[in-house]
């Protein structure tokens, strides 16, 4: 990230321990999310979030300054995990598993777990301030580069054809969209499919798409 780009550390927190924070702003995150859906984020109080996470409304101010903050945290929480899970697919892959298929199953089952996160996200980011705002789009074109790189890599080691840059840019953008369409639409895709059976529909759909892409 370039310097003097805002992120998750610049979130004012008056605690030392690293360790607590993490766990306390999860804490809050969590439950400020069913908040909001319920309430909305405007008429949601973050005296409501604060006895939701069960502590008190001056200790919540200890790890955020602001409502703003907390959902700001929500888009950083969903970001940290889809990359720890990124991170731990591409490791299993070395043993011989196709990197890309291990990745998009990671990737969705993220998705899948973090319905609710995803979804307010796009349903409130224009609440944001525009430090926030900036973050959250250049941390959604990161994680879309994680899937370009290992199309790359896979078509420098012989696995994929040949293709443009601007096709790899389109399908990495794809996984990302085809992922959170289990959030949009699992009002419906939850009815018909499994989250398992969706991964395998989806992803025959992406190799396939890579494969006829020239």
């Amino acid at each position: 990230m370039e310097q003097g780009t805002a992120s998750a550390k610049d979130v004012p927190t008056q605690v030392k321990n690293k360790n607590l924070v993490a766990r306390r702003r999860r804490q809050i995150v969590d439950a400020a999310v069913d908040l909001f859906f319920a309430n909305g984020f405007h008429k949601t109080t973050t005296r409501q979030i604060a006895r939701a996470a069960g502590i008190s409304i001056g200790s919540l101010y200890e790890y955020i300054a602001c409502k703003e903050d907390i959902l700001y945290l929500v888009c950083d929480a969903i970001h940290a995990e889809i990359e720890a899970s990124v991170s731990e697919a591409l490791d299993r892959a070395r043993d011989g598993s196709n990197p890309l298929a291990e990745v998009i199953r990671e990737y969705f089952l993220v998705c899948h777990r973090m319905s609710d996160h995803i979804l307010l996200i796009y349903q409130e980011t224009q609440s944001l301030p525009s430090k926030w705002r900036k973050v959250v789009l250049e941390n959604e074109i990161r994680i879309t580069g994680i899937f370009t790189r290992i199309l790359v890599q896979l078509m420098e080691g012989g696995h994929l054809p040949s293709m443009q840059d601007s096709a790899l840019d389109l399908i990495a953008h794809n996984i990302t969209v085809l992922g959170h369409m289990w959030t949009f639409r699992r009002w419906f895709l939850a009815c018909h499919y499994s989250i398992d059976q969706y991964i395998e529909l989806q992803t025959a759909f992406i190799l396939g798409s890579c494969t006829s892409c020239r």
